[in-house]
């Protein structure tokens, strides 16, 4: 028999002879595997070692050659007709479902999967090929770890080809109208997309004459078949399509073969990027994109224990969802897996937003906010447990550190910092929802936290400040600097600072303070050029942070370390980069004028700054770690070029309204206790510089007395330095209006 049908297609193709011996050798080959589930008796064969997937290969090898000798492009030959006609996918489909024989389920999508990929007549428009397909689709992806993966990953990487040539496709693969059940005879074809209107449903005879209307899924030797099969007893084509190109692609991302969860992957990243507006809208609104991503983001969120180290969090970096997971090495740590999974899934997400199409961008960033950052995440930032504040916190900086998409930073930024851009009120609190001027993590900042809750929290608004959207420094900062009330009423704009307020008018210099015997050192030679676009000189802005830290309290003089010089090395090249980054806001380049029939509001630095600001006043009795955080969300925040941020971070000498303080007078403050404090020290110098040893590695690290108070002054030490340089790149030595150059250590 099979010798005989052999020949016979051989015959038909070698000769090239009239398509109706082809005909003729298809229908063969379709009667000879129907034959084989009415004369076959064993059950347990695989389907690989019959006959089948031979004749399958040849029935597509005879649908191939047939449409290459078509001279009419675009009309179906008898071949592809009788497929049409006689429902010849949707039995196979039901043998696949019946997985009889053995492996059958396999043969089937590798055969639909040819099939739609070697034949170039647009198939997926005809009921009898995009209902059956459908109904694969649901076989598919119903378990993780299915012997089918490979196939069923072929079979979607097909679809999502063909819907990218062709987007309005999408609503056939997708739709969950039941149609099944609508037992329609082929002169009332499912209706076609406008572009395809021409194409009518051909299930009927390739002469034009009707065919025998049939109940849909019946197709030929189907009677034969009945005692074989097993009765379905639901249709597959469910009216709300639970399951799906979406759902099988997303099951097969789970997969535990790299490969495969790969191409899935990349398969529903086609999909997404589709250009039809049209075709995305129908994604949106029509099918379970969306809220099955997230879901799945959710799912490995909760699956992240709670007792991971925010130290491992932050030091796992370099998660793509092309890679996710950690390569294996000497820093695996348990849980690492499953943060990895979750790292690599997010990445995945913020991918699909960046390249899908506007409209399920849009969507998709909803609701990753909705679903994930409120109803997920939040909970966890707002727990009593300390713990899981911090595992949250450290989750929520890994994820803003590979954020890329603008419409999720826009989703992450409203979540964290809310939306109103009108000043903070000074005396109220924002309530712990993301919808107030305040978010929740601004909330919890707000406080002072215990030590390690506040350094997770400054390390997310360190990264947070490094993102390109203007709504971050503007929410944090700008709103509340707006007309800058900070500035004294009635105080002129100066043209030269020689004559502006001395350290000992400074508000918060008290009589204790000028009596511990600190006295401010004379003020630094003016350049010849004392303002620069109506700001004070950079030569005494430098000076006077350098020359802030008395001498007896300064200690990196002895020690063969790296000075100022390398500060403003480092500060450049952090500016040059904030710089560009914000080059495309609009800032001007100089503070807006004091308009004096502008009506006086009381000043409020805002949340932000007033918890910075009383970190910073508590530097010399805070936690070294802790110090060092404030101090870099501090440097962040003054490298950004808008005027009223230098002004009132960088600008000793403005002359502050009552009741304000600044950057410097927060400072000044600081070293007043600093030199009441060394009085009660012994032996102070030695200490500080063996301390600082300890900090460097240059000495054991034994516990000391005033341990805390002598770190505290080393960080002191270097801030100010760190903001000298930062105020010297900010005005460089190159703008013609100056003649600056980086001068010794201590002196500009």
């Amino acid at each position: 028999m099979l010798s005989r049908l052999g020949a016979l297609l051989q015959e038909a193709v070698g000769a090239r002879e009239p398509s109706i011996d082809l005909l003729q050798a298809f229908v063969e080959h379709w009667k000879g595997i129907t034959h084989y589930y009415i004369e076959s008796t064993d059950e347990n064969t695989p389907a690989k070692k019959t006959d089948i997937p031979w004749r399958l290969k040849q029935m597509l090898d005879i649908l191939v050659y047939e449409e290459q000798q078509q001279v009419a492009v675009g009309e179906a030959g008898p071949c592809l007709e009788y497929l049409l006609q006689h429902k010849i996918l949707e039995t196979l489909c039901t043998l696949g479902k019946a997985e009889y024989p053995p492996g059958m389920r396999q043969q089937v999508f590798q055969f639909f999967s040819k099939v739609l990929a070697q034949v170039q007549h647009p198939l997926l428009h005809y009921l009898s090929v995009h209902r059956p397909v459908q109904k694969l689709l649901r076989l598919g992806g119903t378990a993780p770890g299915s012997v089918t993966e490979k196939e069923e990953v072929q079979f979607t990487t097909v679809l999502c080809s063909k819907i990218q040539q062709d987007p309005q496709l999408l609503a056939y693969i997708l739709e969950g109208k039941k149609i099944v059940g609508r037992k329609k005879a082929c002169r009332e074809p499912t209706p076609l997309p406008k572009d395809t209107a021409s194409h009518r449903d051909k299930d009927c005879s390739h002469d034009g004459a009707p065919a025998r209307p049939q109940l849909d899924g019946e197709p030929c030797g189907a009677q034969a078949l009945n005692s074989h099969m097993p009765a379905e007893t639901e249709e597959l084509d469910g009216g709300t399509a639970e399951s799906n190109l979406i759902t099988s692609l997303l099951g097969l991302c789970q997969s535990k073969k790299s490969r495969v969860a790969l191409k899935a992957q990349e398969n529903l990243l086609l999909l997404v990027s589709v250009a039809s507006p049209a075709a995305a809208t129908y994604l949106v609104q029509s099918s379970p994109c969306c809220p099955a991503i997230v879901q799945h983001l959710c799912q490995l969120y909760r699956s992240i224990p709670v007792f991971l180290d925010p130290a491992d969090i932050a030091a796992l970096e370099g998660i793509s969802w092309r890679l996710p997971s950690a390569p294996s090495d000497e820093a695996s740590f348990p849980g690492k897996e499953a943060l990895a999974a979750f790292l690599g899934w997010f990445d995945y997400c913020d991918h699909l937003i960046t390249e899908a199409h506007t409209v399920v961008a849009d969507a998709l960033a909803k609701a990753v906010a909705e679903k994930f950052f409120m109803e997920t995440l939040q909970p966890q930032l707002l727990h009593v447990s300390e713990q899981s504040i911090l595992t949250s916190t450290a989750l929520l900086t890994a994820m803003l550190r590979q954020l890329r998409s603008p419409a999720l930073l826009q989703e992450a930024v409203a979540f964290l910092l809310g939306t109103d851009r009108q000043p903070e009120a000074p005396g109220t609190t924002p309530m712990p929802c993301p919808l107030t001027s305040s978010g929740t993590v601004t909330t919890s900042l707000m406080s002072i936290q215990p030590r390690e809750i506040s350094i997770a929290t400054l390390r997310l608004f360190e990264e947070l400040l490094q993102k390109p959207h203007e709504g971050i420094i503007h929410s944090l900062v700008l709103r509340n600097l707006e007309g800058r009330p900070y500035v004294a009423w009635g105080s002129p704009e100066p043209e030269s600072y020689e004559d502006t307020l001395d350290l000992e008018e400074d508000p918060y210099f008290t009589d204790s303070f000028l009596d511990s015997g600190f006295q401010p050192r004379a003020k630094p030679r003016l350049a010849p050029a004392t303002s620069y676009d109506g700001k004070t000189a950079v030569t005494e802005i430098v000076n006077s942070f350098l020359c802030l830290v008395p001498e007896e309290a300064k200690t990196s003089a002895f020690l063969e370390e790296t000075g100022y010089d390398t500060y403003v090395h480092d500060a450049y090249g952090l500016f040059q980069e904030c710089s560009s980054r914000v080059a495309s806001w609009g800032w001007p380049l100089t503070p807006t004028p004091l308009d004096p029939h502008e009506p006086e509001r009381p000043f409020f630095e805002g949340h932000f700054l007033r918890v910075l600001f009383d970190r910073m006043s508590r530097i010399l009795d805070q936690p070294y770690s802790l110090n060092l955080q404030v101090t870099s969300v501090l440097s962040r925040l003054a490298l950004f070029p808008h005027p009223h941020i230098h002004e009132y971070l960088l600008d000793p000498y403005i002359s502050l309204a009552p009741g304000c303080r600044s950057l410097f007078s927060v400072l000044v403050r600081v070293i007043g206790d600093l030199m009441q404090r060394i009085q009660r020290v012994p032996q102070f110098p030695g200490k500080l510089l063996l301390v600082r040893k300890q900090l460097t590695g240059q000495a054991p690290g034994e516990q000391l007395d005033h341990q805390t108070l002598l770190q505290g002054v080393v960080v002191l030490e270097e801030f100010c330095k760190e903001l000298a340089a930062i105020a010297f790149v900010k005005f460089p030595p190159h703008d013609p209006r100056q003649n600056l150059s980086p001068a010794p250590e201590g002196q500009v």
